[in-house]
Protein backbone atom coordinates (compact mmCIF):
# COMPACT_ATOMS: atom_id res chain seq x y z
CA UNK A 1 0.00 0.00 0.00
CA UNK A 2 2.83 2.45 1.40
CA UNK A 3 4.57 1.56 -2.26
CA UNK A 4 1.18 2.44 -4.27
CA UNK A 5 1.10 5.62 -2.08
CA UNK A 6 4.32 6.37 -3.18
CA UNK A 7 4.07 5.66 -6.96
CA UNK A 8 0.77 7.80 -7.18
CA UNK A 9 2.47 11.13 -5.80
CA UNK A 10 5.50 10.93 -7.24
CA UNK A 11 3.43 10.46 -11.20
CA UNK A 12 1.30 13.26 -9.73
CA UNK A 13 4.31 15.77 -8.90
CA UNK A 14 5.92 14.31 -12.30
CA UNK A 15 2.72 15.56 -14.39
CA UNK A 16 2.81 19.19 -12.42
CA UNK A 17 6.62 19.46 -13.51
CA UNK A 18 6.84 18.23 -16.81
CA UNK A 19 3.70 19.80 -18.13
CA UNK A 20 4.60 23.29 -17.41
CA UNK A 21 4.20 26.70 -19.83
CA UNK A 22 6.72 27.78 -22.36
CA UNK A 23 7.01 31.02 -24.44
CA UNK A 24 8.41 30.17 -27.76
CA UNK A 25 11.12 27.20 -28.45
CA UNK A 26 12.32 26.22 -25.07
CA UNK A 27 16.15 26.19 -25.65
CA UNK A 28 16.35 29.92 -27.03
CA UNK A 29 14.13 30.74 -24.05
CA UNK A 30 16.55 28.59 -21.49
CA UNK A 31 19.11 31.32 -23.19
CA UNK A 32 17.17 34.49 -22.13
CA UNK A 33 16.37 32.50 -18.46
CA UNK A 34 19.95 32.21 -17.54
CA UNK A 35 20.62 35.60 -19.10
CA UNK A 36 17.66 37.40 -17.06
CA UNK A 37 19.50 35.68 -14.15
CA UNK A 38 22.27 37.06 -14.77
CA UNK A 39 21.29 40.48 -15.57
CA UNK A 40 19.52 40.57 -12.17
CA UNK A 41 22.24 39.65 -10.13
CA UNK A 42 24.81 42.17 -12.33
CA UNK A 43 21.97 45.14 -11.31
CA UNK A 44 22.68 46.65 -14.61
CA UNK A 45 22.55 46.74 -18.03
CA UNK A 46 26.16 44.85 -19.63
CA UNK A 47 28.69 46.32 -21.65
CA UNK A 48 29.77 42.98 -22.93
CA UNK A 49 28.03 39.46 -22.95
CA UNK A 50 29.63 36.04 -23.30
CA UNK A 51 27.37 32.94 -24.24
CA UNK A 52 29.21 29.85 -23.98
CA UNK A 53 26.95 26.90 -24.89
CA UNK A 54 26.98 23.11 -26.63
CA UNK A 55 26.74 22.14 -29.84
CA UNK A 56 22.93 21.03 -30.13
CA UNK A 57 22.39 24.24 -28.46
CA UNK A 58 23.51 26.53 -31.03
CA UNK A 59 21.71 24.13 -33.76
CA UNK A 60 18.35 24.51 -31.75
CA UNK A 61 18.56 28.27 -31.31
CA UNK A 62 20.09 29.07 -35.13
CA UNK A 63 17.62 29.70 -37.14
CA UNK A 64 14.59 30.32 -34.28
CA UNK A 65 12.33 33.50 -34.14
CA UNK A 66 12.36 34.41 -30.76
CA UNK A 67 8.90 35.85 -29.27
CA UNK A 68 8.43 39.05 -28.51
CA UNK A 69 11.62 40.68 -30.28
CA UNK A 70 10.05 42.18 -33.29
CA UNK A 71 10.85 38.76 -35.28
CA UNK A 72 14.04 38.55 -34.60
CA UNK A 73 16.65 35.05 -34.53
CA UNK A 74 19.07 33.26 -33.19
CA UNK A 75 21.29 33.21 -29.73
CA UNK A 76 22.01 37.14 -29.69
CA UNK A 77 18.25 37.86 -29.53
CA UNK A 78 17.28 34.93 -27.01
CA UNK A 79 19.88 36.55 -24.85
CA UNK A 80 19.20 39.87 -25.52
CA UNK A 81 15.55 39.77 -24.69
CA UNK A 82 16.36 38.11 -21.55
CA UNK A 83 18.37 41.02 -20.19
CA UNK A 84 16.95 43.66 -21.27
CA UNK A 85 13.02 42.78 -20.52
CA UNK A 86 13.47 39.34 -19.12
CA UNK A 87 11.33 38.05 -15.86
CA UNK A 88 13.49 35.10 -14.50
CA UNK A 89 11.03 34.77 -11.83
CA UNK A 90 8.68 33.28 -14.79
CA UNK A 91 11.36 30.80 -15.98
CA UNK A 92 10.44 29.45 -19.29
CA UNK A 93 7.61 32.46 -19.71
CA UNK A 94 10.63 34.66 -19.00
CA UNK A 95 9.50 36.85 -21.77
CA UNK A 96 6.14 36.78 -21.80
CA UNK A 97 5.87 40.42 -20.51
CA UNK A 98 7.34 42.87 -22.94
CA UNK A 99 6.46 45.84 -24.35
CA UNK A 100 6.91 47.83 -27.56
CA UNK A 101 9.70 49.90 -26.13
CA UNK A 102 11.17 47.14 -24.61
CA UNK A 103 10.98 45.37 -28.54
CA UNK A 104 13.01 48.38 -29.37
CA UNK A 105 15.77 48.23 -26.82
CA UNK A 106 16.37 44.53 -27.71
CA UNK A 107 17.14 45.70 -31.19
CA UNK A 108 19.17 48.59 -29.68
CA UNK A 109 20.81 46.38 -27.51
CA UNK A 110 22.06 43.55 -29.93
CA UNK A 111 23.26 46.65 -32.44
CA UNK A 112 25.19 48.34 -29.18
CA UNK A 113 26.88 46.17 -27.39
CA UNK A 114 29.07 43.20 -27.83
CA UNK A 115 28.12 39.88 -27.77
CA UNK A 116 30.74 36.75 -27.87
CA UNK A 117 29.18 33.74 -28.70
CA UNK A 118 31.66 30.56 -28.14
CA UNK A 119 31.17 26.56 -28.75
CA UNK A 120 31.15 24.95 -25.04
CA UNK A 121 32.81 21.28 -25.63
CA UNK A 122 32.76 19.45 -22.13
CA UNK A 123 30.67 16.81 -23.46
CA UNK A 124 27.52 17.58 -21.80
CA UNK A 125 25.12 17.78 -24.68
CA UNK A 126 22.68 20.69 -23.08
CA UNK A 127 25.18 22.93 -21.64
CA UNK A 128 24.77 27.30 -21.24
CA UNK A 129 27.13 29.42 -19.72
CA UNK A 130 26.26 33.43 -19.33
CA UNK A 131 28.72 35.59 -18.26
CA UNK A 132 27.62 39.68 -18.30
CA UNK A 133 30.54 42.38 -17.71
CA UNK A 134 30.06 45.56 -16.74
CA UNK A 135 33.35 47.28 -16.19
CA UNK A 136 34.84 45.59 -13.31
CA UNK A 137 31.83 43.78 -12.23
CA UNK A 138 30.29 40.14 -13.66
CA UNK A 139 27.59 38.15 -12.89
CA UNK A 140 27.93 34.34 -14.33
CA UNK A 141 24.77 31.76 -14.66
CA UNK A 142 25.36 28.23 -15.47
CA UNK A 143 23.06 25.81 -16.70
CA UNK A 144 23.44 22.16 -17.48
CA UNK A 145 21.39 18.97 -19.24
CA UNK A 146 17.73 21.12 -18.58
CA UNK A 147 16.00 23.92 -19.37
CA UNK A 148 15.70 25.18 -16.03
CA UNK A 149 18.38 23.59 -14.40
CA UNK A 150 21.15 26.20 -12.94
CA UNK A 151 23.59 25.08 -11.30
CA UNK A 152 25.98 28.05 -11.06
CA UNK A 153 25.10 31.86 -10.16
CA UNK A 154 28.17 33.78 -9.79
CA UNK A 155 28.70 37.35 -8.91
CA UNK A 156 32.54 38.93 -8.60
CA UNK A 157 33.93 35.69 -7.34
CA UNK A 158 30.73 35.34 -5.01
CA UNK A 159 29.44 31.84 -5.51
CA UNK A 160 25.37 32.55 -5.06
CA UNK A 161 24.34 29.19 -6.00
CA UNK A 162 26.02 26.02 -6.43
CA UNK A 163 24.93 22.87 -7.13
CA UNK A 164 25.84 19.39 -8.32
CA UNK A 165 22.40 18.47 -9.87
CA UNK A 166 23.75 17.11 -13.83
CA UNK A 167 20.93 14.57 -14.27
CA UNK A 168 18.50 15.35 -16.99
CA UNK A 169 15.39 15.52 -14.62
CA UNK A 170 14.08 18.89 -13.24
CA UNK A 171 14.42 18.01 -9.65
CA UNK A 172 14.08 14.79 -7.41
CA UNK A 173 15.37 12.14 -9.75
CA UNK A 174 14.15 9.55 -7.60
CA UNK A 175 10.87 10.00 -8.60
CA UNK A 176 11.27 9.62 -12.31
CA UNK A 177 13.01 6.50 -11.44
CA UNK A 178 9.63 4.88 -10.28
CA UNK A 179 8.25 5.46 -13.59
CA UNK A 180 7.55 1.90 -15.77
CA UNK A 181 4.41 1.06 -17.92
CA UNK A 182 2.77 -1.59 -15.47
CA UNK A 183 2.74 1.89 -12.99
CA UNK A 184 1.74 3.73 -15.56
CA UNK A 185 -1.01 1.49 -16.50
CA UNK A 186 -2.86 0.86 -13.08
CA UNK A 187 -2.15 5.27 -12.38
CA UNK A 188 -3.97 6.59 -15.35
CA UNK A 189 -7.10 4.23 -14.67
CA UNK A 190 -7.02 5.23 -10.75
CA UNK A 191 -5.75 8.59 -10.51
CA UNK A 192 -8.69 10.96 -8.75
CA UNK A 193 -8.60 13.61 -11.24
CA UNK A 194 -8.88 16.56 -8.95
CA UNK A 195 -5.92 16.22 -8.13
CA UNK A 196 -4.78 17.08 -12.27
CA UNK A 197 -7.75 18.38 -13.61
CA UNK A 198 -6.02 21.70 -13.24
CA UNK A 199 -3.03 21.13 -15.23
CA UNK A 200 -4.75 18.96 -18.14
CA UNK A 201 -7.76 22.05 -18.78
CA UNK A 202 -4.42 24.26 -18.59
CA UNK A 203 -2.76 21.98 -21.69
CA UNK A 204 -6.02 21.33 -23.43
CA UNK A 205 -6.46 25.22 -23.21
CA UNK A 206 -3.07 26.25 -24.23
CA UNK A 207 -2.25 23.43 -26.71
CA UNK A 208 -5.22 23.87 -28.55
CA UNK A 209 -4.83 28.01 -28.56
CA UNK A 210 -1.68 27.89 -30.32
CA UNK A 211 -2.83 25.42 -33.13
CA UNK A 212 -5.78 27.35 -34.03
CA UNK A 213 -3.33 30.08 -34.22
CA UNK A 214 -1.46 28.21 -36.48
CA UNK A 215 -3.56 27.22 -38.71
CA UNK A 216 -5.71 30.74 -39.44
CA UNK A 217 -2.03 33.09 -39.51
CA UNK A 218 1.34 32.54 -41.73
CA UNK A 219 3.79 30.39 -39.65
CA UNK A 220 7.01 28.86 -40.92
CA UNK A 221 6.01 26.06 -43.66
CA UNK A 222 2.11 26.38 -42.80
CA UNK A 223 2.64 22.50 -42.94
CA UNK A 224 -1.15 22.16 -41.07
CA UNK A 225 -2.49 24.03 -44.49
CA UNK A 226 -0.28 21.70 -46.66
CA UNK A 227 -1.95 18.74 -44.84
CA UNK A 228 -5.34 19.80 -44.77
CA UNK A 229 -5.66 20.72 -48.20
CA UNK A 230 -4.92 16.94 -49.16
CA UNK A 231 -7.16 15.38 -47.35
CA UNK A 232 -9.80 18.04 -45.00
CA UNK A 233 -11.60 15.07 -44.56
CA UNK A 234 -9.68 12.79 -42.87
CA UNK A 235 -9.85 12.87 -38.86
CA UNK A 236 -6.11 11.28 -39.20
CA UNK A 237 -5.20 14.21 -41.14
CA UNK A 238 -7.38 17.22 -39.25
CA UNK A 239 -5.28 15.49 -36.11
CA UNK A 240 -1.81 15.80 -37.47
CA UNK A 241 -2.47 19.15 -39.22
CA UNK A 242 -3.34 20.43 -35.69
CA UNK A 243 -0.46 19.58 -33.79
CA UNK A 244 1.87 20.38 -37.03
CA UNK A 245 0.42 24.20 -37.15
CA UNK A 246 1.05 24.50 -33.46
CA UNK A 247 4.92 23.29 -33.92
CA UNK A 248 4.67 26.00 -36.81
CA UNK A 249 3.71 28.59 -35.10
CA UNK A 250 5.94 28.06 -32.15
CA UNK A 251 9.09 27.52 -33.65
CA UNK A 252 8.19 30.96 -35.75
CA UNK A 253 7.64 33.33 -33.28
CA UNK A 254 3.64 33.18 -32.01
CA UNK A 255 3.51 35.20 -28.85
CA UNK A 256 1.47 32.22 -27.01
CA UNK A 257 2.56 29.72 -24.58
CA UNK A 258 2.18 26.24 -25.50
CA UNK A 259 2.62 23.37 -22.07
CA UNK A 260 5.42 21.15 -22.88
CA UNK A 261 6.57 18.10 -21.69
CA UNK A 262 10.20 16.91 -20.98
CA UNK A 263 11.43 20.29 -22.15
CA UNK A 264 10.29 20.53 -25.40
CA UNK A 265 7.28 21.96 -26.92
CA UNK A 266 6.66 20.09 -29.58
CA UNK A 267 6.72 17.03 -27.50
CA UNK A 268 4.34 18.79 -25.44
CA UNK A 269 2.10 19.74 -28.74
CA UNK A 270 2.64 16.24 -30.23
CA UNK A 271 1.68 14.30 -27.06
CA UNK A 272 -1.49 16.51 -26.19
CA UNK A 273 -3.19 17.71 -29.78
CA UNK A 274 -3.92 14.59 -31.44
CA UNK A 275 -5.56 13.53 -28.44
CA UNK A 276 -7.73 16.42 -28.19
CA UNK A 277 -8.88 16.52 -31.23
CA UNK A 278 -9.38 12.55 -32.20
CA UNK A 279 -11.69 12.79 -28.34
CA UNK A 280 -13.39 16.24 -29.29
CA UNK A 281 -14.64 14.80 -32.92
CA UNK A 282 -15.41 11.48 -31.48
CA UNK A 283 -17.20 13.15 -28.57
CA UNK A 284 -15.54 11.27 -25.42
CA UNK A 285 -16.48 12.64 -22.27
CA UNK A 286 -13.46 15.44 -20.64
CA UNK A 287 -12.88 12.36 -17.62
CA UNK A 288 -12.10 10.05 -20.34
CA UNK A 289 -9.81 12.42 -21.95
CA UNK A 290 -8.25 13.68 -19.17
CA UNK A 291 -7.03 9.98 -18.59
CA UNK A 292 -5.48 9.83 -21.87
CA UNK A 293 -3.94 12.62 -21.46
CA UNK A 294 -1.99 11.43 -18.18
CA UNK A 295 -1.38 8.44 -20.50
CA UNK A 296 0.59 10.62 -23.16
CA UNK A 297 1.59 12.37 -20.95
CA UNK A 298 4.06 9.96 -18.85
CA UNK A 299 4.81 7.75 -21.48
CA UNK A 300 6.01 10.67 -23.20
CA UNK A 301 7.94 11.39 -20.28
CA UNK A 302 9.39 7.51 -19.09
CA UNK A 303 10.46 7.13 -23.18
CA UNK A 304 12.90 11.18 -22.51
CA UNK A 305 14.48 9.63 -19.69
CA UNK A 306 16.47 6.90 -21.86
CA UNK A 307 16.74 9.35 -24.59
CA UNK A 308 17.71 12.49 -23.03
CA UNK A 309 16.11 16.08 -22.69
CA UNK A 310 18.30 16.69 -26.24
CA UNK A 311 19.12 13.91 -28.69
CA UNK A 312 19.98 13.59 -32.44
CA UNK A 313 16.49 11.21 -32.12
CA UNK A 314 13.34 13.59 -32.57
CA UNK A 315 11.43 13.45 -29.59
CA UNK A 316 7.90 14.20 -31.50
CA UNK A 317 8.61 10.37 -32.64
CA UNK A 318 8.20 9.30 -28.64
CA UNK A 319 5.77 11.93 -27.91
CA UNK A 320 3.69 10.88 -30.98
CA UNK A 321 3.74 7.29 -30.00
CA UNK A 322 2.67 8.43 -26.96
CA UNK A 323 -0.05 9.90 -28.90
CA UNK A 324 -1.36 7.06 -30.63
CA UNK A 325 -0.95 5.19 -27.37
CA UNK A 326 -3.73 7.16 -25.67
CA UNK A 327 -6.02 7.55 -28.82
CA UNK A 328 -5.92 3.38 -29.17
CA UNK A 329 -6.57 4.05 -25.23
CA UNK A 330 -9.53 5.75 -25.78
CA UNK A 331 -10.86 3.24 -28.21
CA UNK A 332 -11.01 1.04 -25.19
CA UNK A 333 -8.14 -1.18 -26.54
CA UNK A 334 -6.66 -3.86 -24.76
CA UNK A 335 -3.19 -3.81 -23.37
CA UNK A 336 -2.01 -6.04 -26.25
CA UNK A 337 -3.60 -3.30 -28.64
CA UNK A 338 -1.59 -0.55 -27.45
CA UNK A 339 1.14 -2.51 -27.32
CA UNK A 340 0.73 -3.22 -31.30
CA UNK A 341 0.19 0.93 -31.82
CA UNK A 342 3.67 1.87 -30.23
CA UNK A 343 5.70 -1.10 -31.57
CA UNK A 344 4.01 -2.58 -34.82
CA UNK A 345 3.99 -0.02 -36.85
CA UNK A 346 7.38 1.47 -36.83
CA UNK A 347 9.14 -1.90 -36.99
CA UNK A 348 10.15 -3.37 -39.55
CA UNK A 349 11.75 -6.89 -40.07
CA UNK A 350 15.19 -5.48 -39.61
CA UNK A 351 14.53 -2.23 -37.37
CA UNK A 352 16.61 0.45 -37.53
CA UNK A 353 19.21 1.53 -34.44
CA UNK A 354 16.46 4.21 -34.32
CA UNK A 355 13.11 1.99 -33.54
CA UNK A 356 15.29 -0.38 -31.63
CA UNK A 357 16.17 2.90 -29.18
CA UNK A 358 12.20 3.29 -29.09
CA UNK A 359 11.46 -0.10 -28.37
CA UNK A 360 13.86 -0.59 -25.97
CA UNK A 361 12.79 2.49 -23.90
CA UNK A 362 9.04 0.89 -23.55
CA UNK A 363 10.09 -2.77 -23.52
CA UNK A 364 9.08 -3.26 -19.47
CA UNK A 365 5.46 -3.49 -17.68
CA UNK A 366 2.82 -3.96 -20.00
CA UNK A 367 4.42 -3.50 -22.81
CA UNK A 368 6.87 -6.69 -22.52
CA UNK A 369 10.31 -7.74 -24.81
CA UNK A 370 8.64 -10.24 -26.59
CA UNK A 371 9.76 -9.73 -30.41
CA UNK A 372 12.38 -12.10 -31.25
CA UNK A 373 15.00 -9.79 -32.07
CA UNK A 374 15.20 -8.31 -29.65
CA UNK A 375 17.35 -10.95 -27.37
CA UNK A 376 19.69 -11.14 -29.98
CA UNK A 377 19.83 -7.00 -30.13
CA UNK A 378 20.31 -6.43 -26.71
CA UNK A 379 21.53 -10.02 -24.94
CA UNK A 380 20.86 -7.60 -21.06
Amino acid sequence: MEQKKEIYSAYTEILKEELMAAMGCTEPIALAYAAAIARRELKDLPDKVLVQTSGSIIKNVKSVIVPNTGHLKGIPAAVSAGIVAGNPDKELEVIADVSKDDIKNIEKFMQEKEIVVEHLDEGIIFDIVITLYKGEDYAKVHIINSHTNVVLVEHNHQILKSSDCLNDMPSDTAKYELLNMKDIWDYINHVELVDIKDILERQIAYNMAIAEEGLQADYGANIGKVILSSDANSLKARAAAMAAAGSDARMNGCELPVIINSGSGNQGIASSVPVIVYAREKNYRNDELYRALVFSGLLTTYQKMFIGKLSAFCGAVSASCASAAAITYLCGGSVAQIKATILDEIVSDEPTNMQYLMLANIKDGIISDDLPYLKEMNPK
